[in-house]
Protein backbone atom coordinates (compact mmCIF):
# COMPACT_ATOMS: atom_id res chain seq x y z
CA UNK A 1 0.00 0.00 0.00
CA UNK A 2 0.92 3.22 -1.02
CA UNK A 3 1.76 6.02 1.83
CA UNK A 4 1.21 9.32 1.77
CA UNK A 5 5.02 9.78 2.02
CA UNK A 6 5.68 7.69 -1.27
CA UNK A 7 2.89 9.54 -2.95
CA UNK A 8 5.06 13.10 -2.27
CA UNK A 9 8.20 11.30 -3.70
CA UNK A 10 6.17 10.96 -7.02
CA UNK A 11 5.61 14.67 -7.49
CA UNK A 12 9.12 15.68 -6.51
CA UNK A 13 10.96 14.91 -9.88
CA UNK A 14 7.98 17.12 -11.41
CA UNK A 15 9.01 19.79 -9.04
CA UNK A 16 12.50 19.51 -9.61
CA UNK A 17 11.41 20.35 -13.50
CA UNK A 18 8.75 22.86 -12.76
CA UNK A 19 11.67 25.09 -11.11
CA UNK A 20 14.03 24.41 -14.52
CA UNK A 21 11.19 25.49 -16.28
CA UNK A 22 10.99 28.76 -14.27
CA UNK A 23 14.97 29.59 -14.33
CA UNK A 24 14.91 28.67 -18.33
CA UNK A 25 11.99 30.69 -19.17
CA UNK A 26 13.25 33.74 -16.95
CA UNK A 27 16.54 33.61 -18.74
CA UNK A 28 14.81 33.74 -22.25
CA UNK A 29 12.53 36.65 -21.97
CA UNK A 30 14.88 38.51 -19.41
CA UNK A 31 16.52 40.80 -21.93
CA UNK A 32 12.75 42.34 -22.89
CA UNK A 33 12.99 43.55 -19.20
CA UNK A 34 16.42 44.76 -19.30
CA UNK A 35 16.61 45.83 -22.91
CA UNK A 36 16.49 50.01 -22.07
CA UNK A 37 19.60 48.97 -19.99
CA UNK A 38 20.90 46.24 -21.77
CA UNK A 39 21.25 49.03 -25.19
CA UNK A 40 22.35 51.54 -22.89
CA UNK A 41 24.95 50.19 -20.99
CA UNK A 42 26.67 48.29 -24.57
CA UNK A 43 26.32 51.32 -26.86
CA UNK A 44 23.65 49.82 -29.31
CA UNK A 45 20.35 50.85 -30.22
CA UNK A 46 17.21 49.47 -28.52
CA UNK A 47 16.23 47.25 -32.16
CA UNK A 48 20.10 46.23 -31.91
CA UNK A 49 19.67 44.86 -28.17
CA UNK A 50 16.65 43.21 -29.23
CA UNK A 51 18.44 41.11 -31.91
CA UNK A 52 19.71 39.17 -28.56
CA UNK A 53 15.74 37.92 -28.36
CA UNK A 54 15.53 36.88 -32.30
CA UNK A 55 19.31 34.93 -32.26
CA UNK A 56 18.60 33.59 -29.12
CA UNK A 57 15.79 31.89 -30.83
CA UNK A 58 16.54 31.29 -33.95
CA UNK A 59 19.21 28.89 -32.49
CA UNK A 60 17.05 27.42 -30.65
CA UNK A 61 15.07 26.95 -34.44
CA UNK A 62 17.80 25.79 -37.02
CA UNK A 63 19.26 23.43 -33.01
CA UNK A 64 16.30 21.99 -31.57
CA UNK A 65 15.82 19.39 -33.97
CA UNK A 66 19.80 18.53 -34.78
CA UNK A 67 20.96 18.21 -31.20
CA UNK A 68 17.82 16.20 -30.24
CA UNK A 69 18.45 13.69 -32.69
CA UNK A 70 21.94 13.34 -31.72
CA UNK A 71 20.80 13.19 -27.91
CA UNK A 72 17.58 10.70 -28.20
CA UNK A 73 19.59 7.89 -27.54
CA UNK A 74 21.07 9.15 -24.47
CA UNK A 75 19.40 8.22 -21.01
CA UNK A 76 17.05 11.34 -19.84
CA UNK A 77 18.22 12.05 -16.59
CA UNK A 78 21.99 12.59 -17.17
CA UNK A 79 20.83 14.52 -20.11
CA UNK A 80 18.97 16.60 -18.26
CA UNK A 81 21.37 17.34 -16.05
CA UNK A 82 23.84 17.78 -18.83
CA UNK A 83 21.94 20.86 -20.25
CA UNK A 84 21.38 22.41 -17.14
CA UNK A 85 25.14 22.41 -16.64
CA UNK A 86 25.66 24.04 -19.59
CA UNK A 87 23.67 26.76 -19.35
CA UNK A 88 24.70 27.49 -15.42
CA UNK A 89 27.98 27.92 -17.47
CA UNK A 90 26.98 29.79 -19.93
CA UNK A 91 25.19 32.39 -17.64
CA UNK A 92 28.48 33.16 -15.79
CA UNK A 93 29.58 34.39 -19.44
CA UNK A 94 26.92 36.48 -20.31
CA UNK A 95 27.71 38.35 -16.22
CA UNK A 96 31.16 38.07 -17.49
CA UNK A 97 30.66 39.60 -21.07
CA UNK A 98 32.52 42.43 -22.43
CA UNK A 99 30.91 44.03 -24.86
CA UNK A 100 27.64 43.55 -27.12
CA UNK A 101 29.24 39.94 -29.64
CA UNK A 102 30.64 38.52 -26.21
CA UNK A 103 26.88 38.80 -24.74
CA UNK A 104 25.49 37.19 -28.07
CA UNK A 105 27.85 34.39 -27.64
CA UNK A 106 27.44 33.41 -24.59
CA UNK A 107 23.40 33.69 -25.12
CA UNK A 108 23.68 31.03 -28.32
CA UNK A 109 25.08 29.02 -25.42
CA UNK A 110 22.17 29.21 -23.27
CA UNK A 111 20.21 28.67 -26.37
CA UNK A 112 21.79 25.76 -27.06
CA UNK A 113 20.75 23.96 -24.21
CA UNK A 114 17.18 25.42 -24.22
CA UNK A 115 17.24 23.87 -27.21
CA UNK A 116 16.79 20.43 -25.88
CA UNK A 117 15.50 21.56 -22.33
CA UNK A 118 12.22 22.45 -23.93
CA UNK A 119 12.19 18.97 -26.57
CA UNK A 120 12.11 16.70 -23.46
CA UNK A 121 10.48 18.90 -20.27
CA UNK A 122 7.11 18.64 -21.70
CA UNK A 123 7.31 14.49 -22.37
CA UNK A 124 9.13 13.92 -19.04
CA UNK A 125 7.00 15.88 -17.25
CA UNK A 126 4.11 13.42 -18.91
CA UNK A 127 5.81 10.46 -17.91
CA UNK A 128 6.55 11.15 -13.96
CA UNK A 129 3.85 11.87 -13.07
CA UNK A 130 1.13 9.71 -11.30
CA UNK A 131 -1.39 7.54 -14.21
CA UNK A 132 -4.11 9.78 -14.96
CA UNK A 133 -2.13 13.30 -14.35
CA UNK A 134 -1.51 14.14 -17.88
CA UNK A 135 -3.05 17.87 -17.89
CA UNK A 136 -1.83 18.45 -14.71
CA UNK A 137 1.74 17.68 -15.22
CA UNK A 138 1.76 19.91 -18.62
CA UNK A 139 -0.51 22.86 -16.45
CA UNK A 140 2.68 22.64 -13.41
CA UNK A 141 5.30 23.30 -16.26
CA UNK A 142 2.95 25.92 -17.52
CA UNK A 143 2.92 26.95 -14.26
CA UNK A 144 6.55 27.11 -13.88
CA UNK A 145 6.28 29.55 -17.09
CA UNK A 146 4.08 31.97 -16.17
CA UNK A 147 5.73 32.45 -12.40
CA UNK A 148 8.82 33.23 -14.16
CA UNK A 149 6.89 35.89 -16.15
CA UNK A 150 5.39 37.31 -12.67
CA UNK A 151 8.39 36.92 -10.30
CA UNK A 152 11.59 36.20 -12.23
CA UNK A 153 11.77 38.71 -15.16
CA UNK A 154 10.11 41.44 -13.25
CA UNK A 155 12.82 40.63 -10.66
CA UNK A 156 15.70 40.54 -13.10
CA UNK A 157 14.46 43.84 -14.26
CA UNK A 158 14.44 45.19 -10.45
CA UNK A 159 17.63 43.66 -10.01
CA UNK A 160 19.32 44.70 -13.32
CA UNK A 161 17.76 48.79 -12.39
CA UNK A 162 19.68 48.89 -9.06
CA UNK A 163 22.49 47.14 -9.32
CA UNK A 164 23.22 46.18 -13.13
CA UNK A 165 21.69 43.40 -15.67
CA UNK A 166 25.25 41.69 -14.90
CA UNK A 167 24.19 40.68 -11.85
CA UNK A 168 20.42 39.64 -12.89
CA UNK A 169 22.60 36.66 -15.24
CA UNK A 170 25.00 35.76 -12.40
CA UNK A 171 21.78 35.60 -9.82
CA UNK A 172 20.45 33.17 -12.27
CA UNK A 173 23.70 31.04 -12.63
CA UNK A 174 23.39 30.61 -8.67
CA UNK A 175 19.51 29.35 -8.37
CA UNK A 176 20.28 26.85 -11.66
CA UNK A 177 23.50 25.51 -9.59
CA UNK A 178 20.91 24.88 -6.89
CA UNK A 179 18.05 23.33 -8.95
CA UNK A 180 20.88 20.86 -10.88
CA UNK A 181 21.66 19.71 -7.15
CA UNK A 182 17.31 18.75 -6.47
CA UNK A 183 17.31 17.12 -9.75
CA UNK A 184 20.28 14.99 -9.20
CA UNK A 185 18.83 13.75 -6.02
CA UNK A 186 15.23 13.21 -6.96
CA UNK A 187 14.76 12.62 -10.37
CA UNK A 188 14.41 8.72 -11.50
CA UNK A 189 16.76 7.50 -14.28
CA UNK A 190 14.43 7.38 -17.33
CA UNK A 191 15.43 5.60 -20.62
CA UNK A 192 14.86 7.10 -23.97
CA UNK A 193 12.37 5.31 -25.92
CA UNK A 194 14.45 4.42 -29.09
CA UNK A 195 16.97 6.54 -31.53
CA UNK A 196 14.71 8.76 -33.93
CA UNK A 197 16.50 8.87 -37.79
CA UNK A 198 16.34 11.30 -39.41
CA UNK A 199 15.24 9.08 -41.94
CA UNK A 200 11.95 8.68 -40.31
CA UNK A 201 11.36 12.36 -40.21
CA UNK A 202 9.37 12.60 -43.55
CA UNK A 203 6.81 10.23 -42.21
CA UNK A 204 6.42 12.30 -38.92
CA UNK A 205 5.92 15.28 -41.43
CA UNK A 206 3.26 13.74 -43.52
CA UNK A 207 0.97 14.02 -40.45
CA UNK A 208 -1.49 16.60 -41.25
CA UNK A 209 -2.80 17.66 -37.81
CA UNK A 210 0.64 17.72 -36.68
CA UNK A 211 1.85 20.07 -39.36
CA UNK A 212 -0.75 22.70 -38.50
CA UNK A 213 0.05 22.14 -34.81
CA UNK A 214 3.39 23.47 -36.41
CA UNK A 215 2.32 26.00 -38.17
CA UNK A 216 -0.27 27.33 -35.66
CA UNK A 217 2.87 27.44 -33.48
CA UNK A 218 4.88 29.87 -35.88
CA UNK A 219 2.02 31.99 -36.83
CA UNK A 220 1.49 32.76 -32.86
CA UNK A 221 4.88 33.31 -31.73
CA UNK A 222 5.16 35.78 -34.15
CA UNK A 223 1.98 37.85 -33.52
CA UNK A 224 2.57 37.30 -30.36
CA UNK A 225 6.49 38.35 -30.18
CA UNK A 226 6.11 41.45 -32.61
CA UNK A 227 4.31 43.01 -29.65
CA UNK A 228 5.54 41.06 -26.43
CA UNK A 229 9.19 42.01 -27.79
CA UNK A 230 8.73 45.54 -26.97
CA UNK A 231 6.16 45.78 -24.70
CA UNK A 232 8.25 47.18 -21.95
CA UNK A 233 9.49 50.70 -23.69
CA UNK A 234 6.05 50.81 -25.03
CA UNK A 235 4.05 50.75 -21.57
CA UNK A 236 7.26 53.31 -21.16
CA UNK A 237 6.71 55.84 -24.17
CA UNK A 238 3.10 55.36 -25.34
CA UNK A 239 1.00 54.20 -22.59
CA UNK A 240 3.15 56.66 -20.60
CA UNK A 241 3.92 54.24 -17.57
CA UNK A 242 6.52 54.97 -14.66
CA UNK A 243 9.37 52.33 -14.75
CA UNK A 244 7.72 50.99 -11.13
CA UNK A 245 4.21 50.58 -13.22
CA UNK A 246 5.51 49.13 -16.10
CA UNK A 247 7.31 46.31 -13.70
CA UNK A 248 3.80 46.14 -12.02
CA UNK A 249 1.82 45.24 -15.03
CA UNK A 250 5.00 42.92 -16.79
CA UNK A 251 4.24 41.12 -13.19
CA UNK A 252 0.35 41.38 -14.27
CA UNK A 253 0.79 40.24 -17.66
CA UNK A 254 3.09 37.13 -16.24
CA UNK A 255 0.97 36.27 -13.31
CA UNK A 256 -2.27 36.17 -15.60
CA UNK A 257 -0.38 32.90 -17.21
CA UNK A 258 -1.49 31.15 -14.01
CA UNK A 259 -4.89 32.11 -15.02
CA UNK A 260 -4.29 30.26 -18.45
CA UNK A 261 -2.86 27.50 -17.00
CA UNK A 262 -5.95 27.07 -14.77
CA UNK A 263 -8.03 27.74 -17.26
CA UNK A 264 -5.83 24.75 -19.11
CA UNK A 265 -6.24 22.27 -16.37
CA UNK A 266 -10.31 23.00 -16.21
CA UNK A 267 -11.80 22.97 -19.58
CA UNK A 268 -9.37 21.74 -22.20
CA UNK A 269 -10.47 18.85 -21.99
CA UNK A 270 -14.09 19.11 -22.40
CA UNK A 271 -13.76 21.19 -25.92
CA UNK A 272 -10.62 21.13 -27.23
CA UNK A 273 -12.03 22.34 -29.95
CA UNK A 274 -13.87 25.68 -28.50
CA UNK A 275 -10.18 26.10 -26.73
CA UNK A 276 -8.21 26.13 -29.03
CA UNK A 277 -10.54 28.64 -31.04
CA UNK A 278 -10.45 30.97 -27.81
CA UNK A 279 -6.41 30.99 -27.53
CA UNK A 280 -5.94 32.18 -30.87
CA UNK A 281 -8.81 34.50 -31.19
CA UNK A 282 -7.71 36.43 -27.88
CA UNK A 283 -4.59 37.57 -27.74
CA UNK A 284 -4.88 38.79 -31.50
CA UNK A 285 -7.43 41.03 -30.60
CA UNK A 286 -5.69 42.19 -27.70
CA UNK A 287 -2.73 43.15 -29.84
CA UNK A 288 -5.44 44.74 -32.34
CA UNK A 289 -6.45 46.61 -29.42
CA UNK A 290 -3.44 47.20 -27.50
CA UNK A 291 -2.48 51.05 -29.01
CA UNK A 292 -6.46 52.01 -28.33
CA UNK A 293 -6.15 50.72 -24.66
CA UNK A 294 -2.69 52.64 -23.81
CA UNK A 295 -4.58 55.50 -23.31
CA UNK A 296 -5.44 54.68 -19.77
CA UNK A 297 -2.98 52.74 -17.53
CA UNK A 298 -5.88 50.16 -16.22
CA UNK A 299 -7.54 49.20 -19.33
CA UNK A 300 -4.21 48.52 -20.90
CA UNK A 301 -3.42 46.13 -17.62
CA UNK A 302 -6.70 44.78 -18.27
CA UNK A 303 -5.83 43.86 -21.78
CA UNK A 304 -2.42 42.29 -20.35
CA UNK A 305 -4.56 39.95 -18.30
CA UNK A 306 -6.57 38.58 -21.22
CA UNK A 307 -3.52 38.58 -23.25
CA UNK A 308 -1.35 36.55 -20.85
CA UNK A 309 -3.79 34.40 -19.55
CA UNK A 310 -4.39 33.09 -23.58
CA UNK A 311 -1.28 32.89 -24.64
CA UNK A 312 -0.34 30.61 -21.81
CA UNK A 313 -3.36 28.66 -22.57
CA UNK A 314 -2.08 28.33 -26.01
CA UNK A 315 1.13 26.87 -25.56
CA UNK A 316 0.16 24.21 -23.12
CA UNK A 317 -2.98 23.31 -25.53
CA UNK A 318 -0.11 22.91 -28.66
CA UNK A 319 2.27 21.51 -26.75
CA UNK A 320 -0.69 18.72 -25.62
CA UNK A 321 -1.22 18.48 -29.23
CA UNK A 322 2.04 17.80 -30.23
CA UNK A 323 2.16 14.96 -28.04
CA UNK A 324 -0.94 13.86 -28.53
CA UNK A 325 -0.27 13.30 -32.17
CA UNK A 326 2.94 12.31 -32.42
CA UNK A 327 4.28 9.09 -32.55
CA UNK A 328 5.21 7.75 -28.76
CA UNK A 329 8.76 7.20 -30.34
CA UNK A 330 9.09 10.25 -31.42
CA UNK A 331 7.14 12.39 -28.63
CA UNK A 332 10.78 14.45 -27.41
CA UNK A 333 11.38 14.54 -31.26
CA UNK A 334 7.86 16.28 -31.89
CA UNK A 335 8.94 18.44 -29.27
CA UNK A 336 12.13 19.78 -30.71
CA UNK A 337 10.15 20.37 -33.90
CA UNK A 338 7.33 22.65 -31.73
CA UNK A 339 10.28 24.62 -29.76
CA UNK A 340 12.34 25.16 -32.75
CA UNK A 341 9.49 26.62 -35.25
CA UNK A 342 8.20 28.36 -31.75
CA UNK A 343 11.31 29.73 -30.81
CA UNK A 344 12.04 30.70 -34.68
CA UNK A 345 8.35 32.69 -34.63
CA UNK A 346 10.17 34.17 -31.30
CA UNK A 347 13.07 35.17 -33.15
CA UNK A 348 10.51 36.62 -36.25
CA UNK A 349 8.43 38.49 -34.11
CA UNK A 350 10.85 40.12 -32.42
CA UNK A 351 13.10 40.86 -36.12
CA UNK A 352 9.25 42.29 -37.01
CA UNK A 353 8.81 44.33 -34.16
CA UNK A 354 12.42 45.54 -34.81
CA UNK A 355 11.52 46.51 -37.98
CA UNK A 356 7.86 48.41 -36.92
CA UNK A 357 9.97 50.45 -34.24
CA UNK A 358 12.94 51.22 -36.68
CA UNK A 359 10.71 52.24 -39.71
CA UNK A 360 7.33 53.18 -38.75
CA UNK A 361 6.54 53.73 -34.85
CA UNK A 362 6.97 52.01 -31.47
CA UNK A 363 3.34 52.49 -31.44
CA UNK A 364 2.38 50.37 -34.17
CA UNK A 365 3.57 46.88 -32.95
CA UNK A 366 0.38 45.88 -31.54
CA UNK A 367 -1.06 46.09 -35.17
CA UNK A 368 2.13 44.13 -36.65
CA UNK A 369 1.29 41.43 -34.85
CA UNK A 370 -2.84 41.23 -34.95
CA UNK A 371 -2.42 41.44 -38.73
CA UNK A 372 -0.74 37.97 -37.85
CA UNK A 373 -3.25 36.62 -35.41
CA UNK A 374 -5.74 37.14 -37.86
CA UNK A 375 -4.31 34.98 -40.60
CA UNK A 376 -3.23 32.52 -37.75
CA UNK A 377 -7.15 32.39 -36.64
CA UNK A 378 -8.38 31.88 -40.74
CA UNK A 379 -6.38 29.36 -40.65
CA UNK A 380 -7.12 27.62 -38.06
CA UNK A 381 -10.77 27.96 -38.80
CA UNK A 382 -10.66 26.98 -42.58
CA UNK A 383 -7.46 24.33 -42.47
CA UNK A 384 -6.65 22.86 -38.75
CA UNK A 385 -10.27 22.13 -37.43
CA UNK A 386 -11.40 20.11 -40.33
CA UNK A 387 -7.84 18.17 -40.27
CA UNK A 388 -8.49 17.58 -36.56
CA UNK A 389 -11.72 16.28 -36.70
CA UNK A 390 -10.77 13.76 -39.70
CA UNK A 391 -7.70 12.51 -37.19
CA UNK A 392 -10.07 11.88 -34.35
CA UNK A 393 -12.71 10.40 -36.61
CA UNK A 394 -10.18 7.36 -37.94
CA UNK A 395 -9.94 5.76 -34.52
CA UNK A 396 -13.82 5.34 -34.22
CA UNK A 397 -13.67 4.30 -38.39
CA UNK A 398 -10.99 1.45 -37.64
CA UNK A 399 -12.94 0.13 -34.19
CA UNK A 400 -16.54 0.33 -36.36
CA UNK A 401 -14.56 -1.75 -39.03
CA UNK A 402 -13.26 -4.49 -36.33
CA UNK A 403 -16.49 -4.77 -34.93
CA UNK A 404 -18.08 -5.73 -38.09
CA UNK A 405 -15.30 -8.01 -39.18
CA UNK A 406 -16.18 -9.53 -35.39
CA UNK A 407 -19.53 -10.04 -36.11
CA UNK A 408 -19.34 -11.26 -39.43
Amino acid sequence: MQTKKDSFKRWLPLIGLTFAVFVFNTTEFMPIGLLSDIASDLHVSEARAGMLISVYAWVVALMSLPLMIVASRMELKRLLLTIIGVFVVSHVASALAEGYYTLMLSRIGVACSHAIFWSIAPPLAVRTVPDGRRALGLSTIATGSSVAMVVGLPLGRVIGLYVGWRVTFFSIAVITAFIFFFILAVFPCLESRGRFSIKQLPSLLRNRVLLGVFLLSVLFATAHYSGYSYIEPFLGKIAGMSPDMVTLTLIVFGGAGMLGSISFSKFYMANRRRFIFVTTAAPTLCLLLLLAASVNVWLTMLLCVVWGAMATAFNIAFQDNTIRFAPENATSIGMSIFSGLFNLGIGCGAYVGGLVVSHASLSDIGYAGGLIGVLMTVYCVARFFPNMRKREALPMTIFAFLMLNTMS
